[in-house]
């Protein structure tokens, strides 16, 4: 069995996207993120800083975006996600999905903390500008992260892609970011998520306020 630990538009909204496009049963489990108190501490069995996504596959435990997605597309390679061992573009596939971990999202949250006179050698994820650059020029020559094919790495990519330039206006507006989520936010599984997440989002007391605050 799987069981799925996440929260709505949060971090975990990339895995669940993967999930789905898996097509496999799974048991969501919703932490509560934004509860006040916090996140309950025996959480911290499953993911030991109190974060989502985290799964628990028959018994095994995997933390980590790029872990999780790596791990969930070589156990279920039926759904073709993952590009085999010895296929060329299993080094894309492994560079984009922990690239979004490593590189990009740090980036992201340095910058929208406003955290921006540092030097490139300062921190292992370097600048913001270049992150940038390089995802912009890879997907100007690419249909897709790991080359000319839909892979789990896309899930990572373009939900860190979709919400930071359009929810959290930190990533500029490329013609090539804009191309390259034209190519993938239509898919069905990927439209699943995005329903179950705003369904269960709307349930939380967090949001409930959040948009009656904006209503008034």
């Amino acid at each position: 069995m799987l069981k799925f630990y996440h929260a709505p538009w949060s971090r975990a909204s990339g895995v669940h996207w993967l999930i789905e496009e898996l097509d496999v049963a799974y048991e969501p489990v919703h932490i509560d993120i934004r509860a006040e108190g916090g996140v309950p501490e025996d959480y911290r069995r499953i993911q030991p800083n109190k974060k989502v996504p985290a799964i628990d596959h028959d018994g095994v435990i995997v933390t980590e975006r790029a872990a999780i997605t790596i791990y969930l597309a070589d156990a279920f390679p039926q759904a073709g996600l993952a590009p085999a061992v010895g296929d060329p573009a299993r080094a894309a596939y492994l560079t984009w999905t922990v690239y979004c971990d490593s590189v990009f999202d740090p980036c992201v949250a340095m910058r929208a903390q406003g955290h921006t006179g540092y030097g490139s050698n300062s921190f292992s994820f370097g600048l913001f500008d270049d992150m940038v650059a390089n995802v912009e020029r890879h997907l100007s020559q690419n249909a897709f992260a790991a080359g000319d094919r839909f892979t789990a790495a896309d899930t990572q990519l373009a939900s860190a892609i979709a919400f930071t330039m359009n929810v959290l206006h930190v990533l500029p507006e490329r013609p090539a970011f804009k191309d390259y989520l034209s190519r993938i936010v239509e898919r069905p599984a990927y439209l699943r998520a995005q329903a179950r997440e705003q369904e269960e989002a709307m349930a939380m007391p967090f949001f409930q306020n959040q948009f009656a605050s904006r209503q008034r």
